[in-house]
C-alpha cells in the first residue's frame, strides 16, 4: 500500500493537458481511456467490498466521460458476479456511450428511471457516483443531479457504500467540498493520478487506477505514482484509519475489526497473539 503523502496530485489544468497527451500524439482513443477506467473502478470495488456481501450496486451515470467510466465499471461489476443497475438520465448522442448502453442492455442489465430514485438509494448495498469529473467547477449542477447529490450525500452510518469515480460529485476539483453539500464517498478511485481534491478525501479506502500512464508524461509532469502489484489496474494509497471500540458485543467488535483487516488486504488476518494477566493487572 503506497502513502498518499509521496503520490502526485493533479491541477485540473494539468488533468486535462494530460487527456489531451493520451489522446493526441501518444495513440490513446477515449474509447481505450474510458475501459481502462471504468476497469479500474470496478477492480478497486471488487478488492474491497466482495460480491458475497455487497451484491446490489447501482452506478449514476452523468452525461459526460465521468458517466462513460460508471457505464464501463457497471459491465465489468456484473461479470465479476455483482448484481449492478444502473441511473443515466442523460443519453448523449456520443457513438461511445451508445455502444456501452448497448452492451449493458444486452447483458439484461437494467436502467432505473431518475424521478423515483432519491426514494431507493436504501435498498442497495454500493452506490457508484459517476456523475461528474474533473471539468466540474463544484458549482450547481442543476436537475436532476443536484437532487441526487444531495439525497447521496444525506445517507447516514448503515447506508449504503459510496464510491466516487475520480472526483466526488459537487466537489471543485481543486478545492474539493467547499459547499460542505457533496457526495461524502467511502471510496474514492482517482484516474490517473488523483486532483488536488483528493487531499481532502477523509474516507477509508483512496486507490488510484492509472496503469496506462506512459513515462513521457510521468517525466513532463514530474509525476509521483505507485507502483502496481501483480496483474493489478488498480492500487490502494490510503491506509484504512484506527478503528475505534463500537459495538457493546465483544464478539460483534471482533467481526468489525476482523472484516477491516480482510477487506484491508492484511496477510494471514487470523494470526492471533495472547496475553494472560493476574487480578492486579500484572503479567
Amino acid at each position: 500500500m503506497e502513502e498518499q503523502e509521496a503520490i502526485s496530485f493533479l491541477t485540473q489544468q494539468q488533468a486535462a493537458e494530460i487527456d489531451d497527451l493520451l489522446m493526441g500524439h501518444l495513440g490513446f482513443s477515449i474509447d481505450q481511456l474510458t475501459e481502462l477506467a471504468g476497469l479500474s473502478v470496478a477492480s478497486a470495488i471488487a478488492e474491497v467490498y466482495k460480491p458475497s456481501k455487497y451484491n446490489c450496486v447501482l452506478v449514476i451515470c452523468g452525461p459526460g466521460n465521468n458517466g462513460g467510466d460508471g457505464l464501463v465499471a457497471a459491465h465489468h461489476l456484473h461479470h465479476f458476479g455483482y448484481k449492478p443497475c444502473i441511473c443515466y438520465p442523460e443519453r448523449t448522442p456520443n457513438p461511445l456511450f451508445s455502444r456501452l448502453v448497448t452492451q449493458l442492455e444486452s447483458l439484461s442489465i437494467p436502467f432505473l428511471p431518475v424521478e423515483s430514485l432519491s426514494r431507493e438509494l436504501l435498498k442497495f448495498d454500493i452506490l457508484v457516483d459517476a456523475i461528474f469529473g474533473f471539468q466540474f467547477q463544484g458549482k450547481n449542477s442543476g436537475p436532476p443531479y443536484d437532487d441526487l447529490i444531495h439525497s447521496m450525500s444525506s445517507l447516514r452510518e448503515h447506508s449504503p457504500i459510496i464510491v466516487s469515480v475520480d472526483i466526488p460529485s459537487g466537489w471543485h476539483v481543486e478545492d474539493g467540498d467547499l459547499s460542505g453539500e457533496g457526495i461524502k464517498p467511502d471510496m474514492l478511485v482517482s484516474i490517473t493520478a488523483p486532483k488536488l481534491c483528493a487531499k481532502t478525501f477523509r474516507g477509508p479506502y483512496h486507490f488510484v487506477g492509472g496503469r496506462f500512464v506512459p513515462p513521457s508524461i510521468v517525466e513532463k509532469y514530474k509525476l509521483k505514482l505507485p507502483t502496481y502489484p501483480g496483474a493489478s489496474m488498480c492500487v490502494q494509497i490510503q491506509k484504512l484509519p484506527q478503528v475505534n471500540v463500537k459495538a457493546d458485543d465483544p464478539f460483534v467488535q471482533f467481526r468489525v475489526w476482523f472484516d477491516d483487516a480482510v477487506a484491508a488486504g492484511l496477510k494471514e488476518p487470523n494470526i492471533m497473539a495472547l496475553s494472560t494477566a493476574t487480578k492486579d493487572g500484572k503479567s
